[in-house]
C-alpha cells in the first residue's frame, strides 16, 4: 500500500505473516495516514491470499463447485 512503503505478506491460511513499513512513512504527526495504510495492506494481502486459495482450489476440484469448500 501506499506505493510499496507498507508490505503486508499473509499466507493460504489468510494469516497475516509478516508487515514491513518504510521507516519514511512514520510520522507522529500523521499516525491517521500509517493506520489507513495499514489497513488498506492488509485488507489486499488478505484478499490476494484468498485468490490464490481460490485458484489452487479451483486446480484441485478441475474447477467443479463443490458446495462448503469455497
Amino acid at each position: 500500500a501506499g506505493g510499496g512503503m507498507i508490505k503486508v505478506v499473509a499466507n493460504g491460511r489468510l494469516e497475516i505473516l509478516s508487515i514491513t513499513v518504510d521507516p519514511e512513512v512514520v510520522s507522529p504527526d500523521d499516525v491517521t495516514m500509517l493506520e489507513d495504510l495499514l489497513v488498506v495492506a492488509v485488507n489486499g494481502a488478505l484478499k490476494q491470499a484468498q485468490e490464490m486459495a481460490s485458484q489452487e482450489m479451483s486446480k484441485l476440484t478441475g474447477g467443479l463447485s463443490i458446495p462448503g469448500l469455497m
